[in-house]
């Protein structure tokens, strides 16, 4: 579904994304993992083409995205911090993205709306809201035109713990219905149901990726966030064996 093949970008002197390549296929849920700065948001915004790689290439669904803006039609983005005009009404706002999105889906997805009691919050305006509504709003528009792909950035982050189950049993049904799902999140234990595959970053290069089921069996751990750190403890020690290889 999308191939990145050598991707490199630069902002100034940081290199976000060192000859990045990665494959995410239908029906899998993606865990991003790696600590702050490791490029991850990079990642995604080139995946979105928001950003421009300095090389390499992408492809959605067999097709390069360069120069390309339709296939965003088939996403689903859920950012960590989402801005919206302060002065437009939630309905505005949602208004305004079918508006943007006319033609793009036959049938929309208010599932979200419906189990975050959204409606009945249509008329206030988005400078009144408080964080975890506007993250509402945010998780309601990536779902509601029924995309291909979600890429849900820190999708839990300010959410409410009977919220934040809505949201991931609507994650759980996506994944079971086949559609590519990217999630990054700091608090690793919302994504022990979740995901089916592990990515991690750091200093934008792919340390490992590994199904869920290969990292538990290789680790021997069984909660995500053991068999993450015992995993990192694991390639730590192999580059320094490598280091002292004459």
């Amino acid at each position: 579904m999308i191939v990145a093949k050598n991707i490199t970008k630069s902002f100034s002197r940081l290199k976000a994304l060192d000859e990045m390549s990665v494959t995410f296929s239908k029906g899998e849920c993606i865990a991003l993992l790696g600590p702050n700065g490791c490029g991850k948001t990079t990642l995604i915004k080139t995946i979105l083409g928001m950003v421009v790689p300095d090389s390499g290439t992408i492809e959605f669904d067999h097709e390069p995205i360069a120069g390309q803006w339709l296939y965003r039609n088939r996403i689903g983005y859920m950012p960590q911090i989402g801005r919206y005009p302060e002065n437009m009404t939630i309905a505005n706002v949602f208004e305004m993205m079918k508006d943007i999105r006319k033609g793009s889906c036959k049938q929309l997805d208010e599932d979200l709306m419906e189990s975050f009691e959204l409606k009945a919050l249509m008329h206030k305006k988005m400078h009144t809201l408080s964080g975890g509504t506007r993250q509402k709003v945010s998780a309601c528009l990536s779902f509601l035109f029924n995309p291909d792909v979600l890429i849900l950035d820190e999708p839990t982050a300010g959410l409410d713990p009977v919220s934040s189950e809505k949201l991931k049993e609507k994650i759980i049904m996506q994944k079971e219905k086949g559609k590519l799902i990217l999630i990054t999140s700091h608090v690793l234990s919302e994504l022990d149901d979740l995901v089916t595959e592990v990515f991690y970053m750091q200093d934008g290069k792919r340390v490992f990726s590994k199904k869920i089921l290969e990292l538990k069996e290789e680790t021997g751990e069984e909660r995500l966030s053991k068999a993450v750190a015992k995993m990192m403890v694991l390639s730590n020690e192999q580059k320094h064996d490598k280091s002292y290889t004459f």
